[in-house]
């Protein structure tokens, strides 16, 4: 009859008084939500994997205590994730930035099946009059909760973060949540930087994603101070604009040229997909990129490459980014301790939109 596989072997062993059902998962190489089954007779796991489980709290020493059973018992293995969506626009074929918001899901859920847990998707209009009471009903299906953007304000986000444990992908952590995010600031001055430096362009133009996002703010901010400081003339303001959206930075283009107002030398766009939008409206009026006017993103969207001119853009490691924010999810679900704030990193992507061959 051949034997259950050993459960691994940890090379330190927590303290009885400080051990988790997250330890007895790790002992026995199993998911939290085995442990939970096996502990609390729910469900049918297999045989081998309630031998594990068993193997490892014997070894262990563990005994549950009121906390520990509380998680057990209340498990859901849910996490949930709301992301906001995008309004009508003219470009009525656009899926607006879910290009974006589908990658990292994609890292999230594959994650969360490495931990035996399901993934809720949901989402909020920007205009939605009762966000937080949207955002507060997920959380109560769900035992944490993972939110795209910076959709609540920090008072809202401490009082969510009061039910269940929140992760953030975007700006900085709020008190009581965790943030996951890319190195906004490395990306923008690394952009900035080639531009004016490398190719020598007098004129840098900015157009802006949501006025609220805490991405698009730390974006901005850093193109102020690095085209500054490379004493390059800024065109940046309202007429500037966009909302992350195709049809909003090509709205943004077309307010201009309908103005005669004059173009920059080169484009940052906020997002790939304002990118995406700014090249339809710029060829649409005869203006070549990049001979005339440079652009570029930021995200590396995979249609980023297949453009025409291929978009020069800093790549954010989307997959990654949602993997991350569920890992550190689970480890406060499981261990009540998690890292507060996480960077990944970003690499710059150039290509032929911003004049390179």
């Amino acid at each position: 009859m051949a034997q259950s596989p050993k459960p691994k072997k940890n090379s330190k062993v927590p303290s009885k008084s400080t051990l988790t059902i997250y330890d007895v998962a790790t002992q026995a190489g199993v998911s939290i939500a085995s442990v939970s089954r096996v502990l609390n007779g729910q469900g049918s796991p297999r045989a081998s994997t309630r031998e594990r489980v068993m193997q490892a709290v014997d070894e262990l020493g563990f005994v549950p205590d009121g906390a520990a059973r509380a998680l057990s018992n209340g498990l859901k293995e849910v996490v949930g994730v709301v992301f906001r969506r995008g309004d009508e626009t003219r470009f009525e074929d656009e899926d607006e930035s879910l290009l974006f918001i589908d990658v990292i899901n994609r890292g999230i859920d594959v994650a969360a099946q490495r931990r035996g847990f399901d993934v809720l998707i949901s989402s909020v209009g920007f205009s939605d009059e009762n966000m937080s009471g949207r955002i507060a009903a997920v959380a109560g299906k769900a035992d944490g909760l993972i939110l795209h953007d910076r959709m609540l304000s920090p008072n809202n986000i401490t009082r969510l973060s009061g039910m269940v444990p929140v992760v953030t992908l975007a700006g900085s952590p709020s008190r009581g949540a965790m943030n996951v995010r890319c190195d906004n600031e490395a990306g923008i001055r690394a952009l900035v930087r080639h531009l004016a430096v490398d190719h020598g362009y007098t004129t840098l133009g900015y157009v802006a994603g949501r006025s609220d996002s805490p991405d698009n703010r730390a974006r901005a901010r850093v193109f102020e101070a690095e085209a500054r400081a490379a004493g390059v003339e800024i065109f940046e303001g309202q007429d500037w604009q966009g909302d992350y959206s195709a049809a909003g930075g090509a709205n943004v283009i077309a307010a201009l040229l309908e103005k005669h107002a004059e173009l920059p030398r080169a484009i940052v766009c906020a997002n790939d997909q304002t990118a995406l939008g700014v090249m339809h409206a710029l060829a649409r009026n005869g203006v070549k990129v990049p001979e005339t006017v440079a652009v570029t993103g930021f995200d590396d969207v995979p249609v980023a490459r297949h453009l025409h001119p291929p978009l020069t853009t800093v790549r954010q490691p989307m997959l990654e980014l949602g993997a991350t924010a569920f890992d550190v999810l689970y480890s406060r679900i499981s261990t009540g301790k998690a890292d507060a704030d996480v960077v990944l990193p970003i690499q710059l992507m150039v290509r032929q939109s911003c004049g390179c061959r």
